[in-house]
């Protein structure tokens, strides 16, 4: 059986105090397996994205825990934060959040560069990289200069510089038309089966929820409902 690569126990978030307490998630338990694809999905305001920014470590929770390859995340520092996620999460967002005015092939390699990885080993990587997604042609063209499908497969390229253990995708197809997101879905699959990626999806289309190993529905803040 495979291990438990991400989880959750008893996890809390709060914003605000006393009358202006806004309660964002409560007492959420979960665990996701290596290898798995996970589908979160709710309405707007349902806590969702507020889940996937604490099982990706870019918040902190208020009470509960998370535990990343068993580990507690709340015995890391911030730099150790910051290293586990440069080196096994990758992230595929809506915005593309990409350097308009740099090549495409600088803005694939920035996690390198935060790394600390040479020029050279940068470059090779990042052209392996752009050839997965068949954007390799492109690797000198202005960012700003893509479709957005090719935006789209740049931010998948740079989310697999590092060769991470977890992809963390925010309604990835969402600025897409339904051709150019299909082709999105396809690859982001194929990944998770062919490199044991484990996929987090947090998504409003049910067709790409549907094609997820599981379901949990987010409903003010709560676990409403996991589906296989």
């Amino acid at each position: 059986m495979a291990k438990a690569i991400i989880g959750t126990e008893h996890l809390n978030k709060t914003y605000g105090k006393k009358d202006s307490l806004f309660i964002a998630l409560k007492d959420i338990n979960l665990d996701i397996k290596q290898g798995e694809s996970i589908a979160i999905i709710g309405k707007s305001g349902s806590g969702k994205s507020t889940l996937m920014h604490l099982l990706a470590l870019l918040d902190s929770p208020t009470s509960g825990e998370i535990t990343v390859n068993g580990e507690s995340s709340s015995r890391l520092s911030r730099r150790q934060k910051d290293k586990l996620r440069n080196k096994q999460f990758g992230f595929v967002f809506q915005q593309f959040f990409l350097n308009a005015n740099n090549s495409v092939l600088d803005n694939v390699i920035l996690p390198l560069k935060i790394a600390g990885k040479s020029r050279r080993e940068r470059n090779r990587l990042g052209m392996k990289a752009l050839e997965d997604v068949e954007l390799a042609d492109k690797a000198n063209n202005k960012a700003n200069d893509l479709s957005g499908g090719q935006k789209q497969r740049v931010v998948i390229a740079r989310a697999l510089i590092n060769d991470p253990n977890i992809i963390f995708a925010d309604e990835p197809t969402g600025n897409l038309d339904s051709v150019t997101g299909q082709k999105i879905e396809e690859m982001l699959f194929s990944l998770n089966k062919t490199k044991n990626i484990t996929l987090i999806i947090v998504t409003h289309d049910a067709d790409l929820a549907a094609r997820c190993d599981r379901q949990i529905r987010i409903k003010d803040g709560q676990i409403e409902q996991e589906t296989k």
